[in-house]
């Protein structure tokens, strides 16, 4: 059984995503043993527990980036999510972690970012995306680097960018499909359907 770990600082949409997938059976042998926040009031944590998992709160506010890790991965570890054998998802983190805390967790830990990576990383990725005109954008499930944004590409979907299209419903868009290719990677994984060659990843079978 892979237990998961999912850190999370918003509305928990991608969380509720993996978790009515590990529910109705689409992702098998894994469960999602722990849901962390940075933010205490996030809705995220609402989500999980309307799940039935775990929610903690562990405040960010003032604690230097290492001593934050360090407490993040004492409590993943707790609930059976270290780094050899679990899977650490950000779902909405709007933290960037410690090179320590990614190194440890290297190859187990996946992000998804509205944007067709290396395209737009950062903040505001769909803004970008339309800033510059592009026609088609959409979103990538990556494995996590040191680097923001950089890691191994998993799985990607695309959308095409309307003519209208403003901030707010392109990333609605966008979102639809990150609630599609989210749950899908992670089930690859808990199949153990992944394998990582520099920076490519190859899905097996």
């Amino acid at each position: 059984m892979l237990l998961i770990g999912v850190l999370v600082s918003g509305r928990g949409s991608n969380l509720n995503a993996i978790l009515r997938a590990i529910d109705r059976g689409a992702i098998r042998r894994a469960r999602v043993a722990v849901v962390i926040s940075n933010d205490p009031t996030a809705n995220a944590l609402s989500v999980a527990r309307r799940h039935g998992v775990e929610a903690l709160a562990l405040d960010s506010k003032g604690i230097p980036r290492e001593e934050y890790d360090a407490k993040l991965a004492e409590v993943l570890r707790s609930h059976g999510v270290g780094p050899e054998s679990g899977l650490v998802l950000l779902a909405g983190f709007m933290r960037i972690l410690s090179k320590k805390f990614v190194e440890a967790y290297q190859g187990r830990m996946m992000n998804i970012h509205p944007s067709l990576l290396p395209a737009f990383p950062g903040l505001r990725a769909q803004q970008q995306a339309i800033s510059h005109g592009v026609k088609v954008a959409g979103c990538t499930v990556h494995f996590v680097a040191p680097e923001v944004d950089a890691g191994p590409i998993i799985v990607q979907k695309s959308v095409p960018v309307k003519e209208d299209d403003d901030e707010e419903s392109l990333s609605a868009r966008i979102l639809r499909q990150e609630h599609k290719v989210y749950p899908l990677a992670v089930k690859l994984f808990a199949e153990g359907r992944l394998r990582v060659e520099g920076r490519k990843v190859t899905i097996v079978g």
